[in-house]
C-alpha cells in the first residue's frame, strides 16, 4: 500500500488511511488499552523500562513511559507498512519530486551526503555541488574568522548579523545558541528576522559599523521582511562608513540564487552563496544558510554536525522499523494525536543551549504537517498536525509542568537531555538530571490517595495533592551536546516529521498557508502608507481597522 507517483505528477491514495487494515485494529485496540495505567504496564513487565528502547548516531531513547503495549508498537508499524514508508522514505532519498505541488525533489539528506556520494536530481549528481558551496564557505568563513577579511575601513569583523526570516533565521540562531559553547568568542553574532524595526534597531544600536558583517539570506532576494530588513541595514552601515557605495560589498555578503538582485543591492556576486530549490526552507540550516553557523563554530565543527545528520539519515533509510528512531517517534506522535486526541507535544530540552530548540521545531513540525488536504485533494477526516511547544528546564516546572501533571489535558512530552555538563560547576548538573528522571517518573506514575494519605495528608487536603500520572513521556539521552549530536537531534525530528506525514496522506514539504497572509500585505501597504485618501475594499473590520491606525498614526 501507499503512494504511487512519477516525478512532478500528482500522486493516487491507493487508500484511506482510516479504511486501512491496522488503523481500524488500531482503533480496536485503542479501545481496549486506553485506560490502562502505566503503574500496570511496568507491574506487569518489570523489564519495559530496558526493552522499550532504540539507539542510533549517539542518541538513546526510552519510549517506554508511554501509553502502550507490545501490541500496540506491532500494529503501529504495520500501519506504516501499509502506507508504504519504506518506499516513500526510499522516493525522497533518490531525489523523486515527491513535493508534487512545487513539482520539486525534497534532498536536505543530500547536503549532508559524504563525497562521492550519488544522489541525482532530473538525472544530474548533486552532491558535487553541495560540496562546491560547502568548500566555499569554508574558505570565506577561514578568511573572516583569521581576519584575513577586512571591512572597508581596513578594520577585521568582529560582528556578524544574520538577516532572514522562517527557515534563514530559526535554523541559524537556534544552531548559533545550541553551538555556542565552541563558537569563537572574539565574535558577536546576531540575528534580525521580524519587520518591526525593533528588531533591527535592537541589533545594531551598540555596534560599530566597520567591523559588522551583515549575511542576508533570501533565495529570491525579494522576501519582503528580508529584504526590509536588508535595505535597512545597507543604509545603516552605509551611514556609519562615509556614504560610500563600495563599501556594501565589503559588509554584506548574500545567500540567495537572484545574482541580478545580488549584483543591484551592491553585494559582490562573488560573496553569494547559493542553494537549491529542492532544499525547502526549514531543512536548510545545514545548507548555506547555516553561513553564520559555520562563522561561529568554524567549518570543522560545521561539517561534524553534517556527519551527525548523516548518520541519523542512514539509520532511518536503513535500520528496521522496530528499531528506527524517527519512524518510532513519528507513529507514536500519530498514537497519541489521532487516537487518544492529544492536540499538543511538550518538547522539554534540559540543557540551557537548546533553549531555542522548541521554537525551531514549531516551523519544522508545524509549517510541515498542518494541512487538511491528503495527497488527492481530499479533506482528511482524521487530526493532523499537532502543536508543538515548551521551554527548558528547569524553568518550565515552575512554570506549566502544572497544568501537564494536573490539568484536563493530555500532553506527551519529549525530554532532552545529556550525561555530561559542557561547563561543569558543582553539583548542578546531577541535580538538573535528577529532575529530568523525577519528572518522567511522576508523569508516568503519579500519587495514589493511598500514598497521599499515607504522608499524614488531611482527607480534606487528599484529593488536591493526588497525581493521577500516566501521562506519557519520551526521554532522549546522549554523552554531551556537540556539533554532531545537534544535527542527529535535528534529523531525528525531520524524519519523525516525514513518517507522520507520509502516513497522514499528505504533502509535508508545501507551505500554501503561509502566502495568503503575504499577498494580502502587500496590498494593505500602500494603503496604510498613503497620505491621502486611499479607496479600501475589505471586510467591515479591516477597512476600520486600517482608517483607525492611519488616524492614530498622526495622532500628537
Amino acid at each position: 500500500m501507499g503512494i504511487r507517483a512519477t516525478p512532478g505528477a500528482i500522486p493516487q491514495a491507493l487508500e484511506r488511511l482510516t479504511k486501512r487494515k491496522a488503523w481500524k485494529a488500531l482503533e480496536a485496540h485503542y479501545a481496549r488499552v486506553r485506560r490502562l495505567h502505566l503503574r500496570e504496564l511496568f507491574v506487569e513487565d518489570p523489564k519495559r523500562g530496558e526493552r522499550m528502547t532504540a539507539e542510533a548516531a549517539g542518541i538513546f531513547i526510552d519510549y517506554s513511559k508511554n501509553r502502550i503495549t507490545g501490541e500496540t508498537v506491532k500494529l503501529l508499524i504495520q500501519l506504516a507498512e501499509e502506507s508504504g514508508l519504506r518506499s516513500q522514505i526510499d522516493a525522497m532519498f533518490r531525489g523523486d519530486k515527491i513535493n508534487f505541488t512545487e513539482k520539486r525533489s525534497v534532498l536536505h539528506v543530500a547536503l549532508r551526503a559524504p563525497n562521492g556520494t550519488s544522489i541525482l536530481v532530473d538525472g544530474e549528481n548533486v552532491v558535487p555541488q553541495v560540496h562546491a558551496v560547502l568548500d566555499k564557505m569554508t574558505e570565506f568563513s577561514g578568511r573572516v574568522r583569521n581576519g584575513e577579511w577586512k571591512g572597508h575601513t581596513g578594520k577585521r569583523i568582529r560582528y556578524v548579523i544574520n538577516i532572514g526570516i522562517g527557515g534563514s533565521d530559526l535554523g541559524p540562531v537556534m544552531a548559533y545558541e545550541a553551538l555556542k559553547h565552541y563558537s569563537d568568542r572574539a565574535m558577536t553574532f546576531r540575528f534580525v528576522s521580524n519587520i518591526d524595526g525593533t528588531d533591527f534597531a535592537e541589533a545594531v544600536r551598540d555596534l560599530d559599523a566597520a567591523e559588522t558583517l551583515f549575511i542576508v539570506s533570501s533565495k529570491t532576494f525579494t522576501t519582503l521582511e528580508t529584504m526590509t530588513n536588508a535595505h535597512s541595514a545597507r543604509a545603516w552601515s552605509l551611514a556609519g562608513l562615509g556614504g560610500d557605495e563600495k563599501s556594501v560589498a565589503k559588509h554584506f555578503v548574500a545567500v540567495s540564487t537572484n545574482a541580478a538582485e545580488v549584483a543591484k543591492f551592491g553585494i559582490d556576486t562573488a560573496n553569494m552563496f547559493g542553494f537549491w530549490d529542492w532544499v525547502g526552507g526549514r531543512y536548510s540550516m545545514d545548507s548555506a544558510i547555516g553561513l553564520s553557523t559555520m562563522l561561529a563554530i568554524g567549518p570543522e565543527n560545521f561539517r561534524a554536525m553534517l556527519e551527525g545528520f548523516h548518520q541519523m539519515d542512514e539509520h532511518f533509510r536503513t535500520v528496521p522499523f522496530e528499531q528506527n528512531l524517527p519512524v518510532l517517534m513519528g507513529l507514536l506522535g500519530i498514537w497519541y494525536n489521532d487516537f487518544f486526541g492529544a492536540q499538543t507535544v511538550a518538547v522539554l530540552p534540559y540543557e540551557q543551549y537548546l533553549k531555542r530548540f522548541p521554537a525551531y521545531l514549531q516551523q519544522l513540525t508545524m509549517e510541515s504537517n498542518g494541512k487538511h488536504v491528503t495527497i488527492d485533494g481530499t479533506d482528511v477526516d482524521y487530526p493532523t498536525g499537532p502543536i508543538y511547544w515548551g521551554e527548558p528546564g528547569t524553568n518550565g516546572q515552575h512554570s506549566f509542568y502544572q497544568l501537564i501533571h494536573q490539568g484536563t489535558r493530555l500532553i506527551p512530552c519529549d525530554f532532552i537531555a545529556f550525561a555530561q555538563p559542557l561547563i561543569p560547576i558543582g553539583r548542578h548538573h546531577d541535580m538538573l538530571l535528577a529532575n529530568v528522571f523525577a519528572q518522567t517518573e511522576a508523569l508516568a506514575f503519579g500519587t495514589t490517595p493511598e500514598q497521599v494519605n499515607a504522608e499524614g495528608t488531611p482527607d480534606w487536603l487528599v484529593p488536591h495533592r493526588v497525581l493521577e500520572g500516566n501521562h506519557p513521556s519520551n526521554t532522549i539521552l546522549a554523552a554531551r551536546l556537540t556539533p554532531k549530536i545537534l544535527g542527529a537531534l535535528v534529523a531525528l525530528y525531520e524524519h519523525s516529521v516525514f513518517t507522520q506525514g507520509a502516513i497522514w496522506l499528505i504533502n509535508s514539504f508545501d507551505q500554501w498557508g503561509v502566502e495568503l497572509g503575504k499577498v494580502l500585505a502587500q496590498r494593505i501597504i500602500p494603503e496604510l502608507e498613503s497620505e491621502t485618501g486611499y479607496s479600501l475594499g475589505h471586510d467591515s473590520s479591516t477597512d476600520n481597522l486600517i482608517r483607525r491606525y492611519r488616524n492614530l498614526k498622526t495622532t500628537s
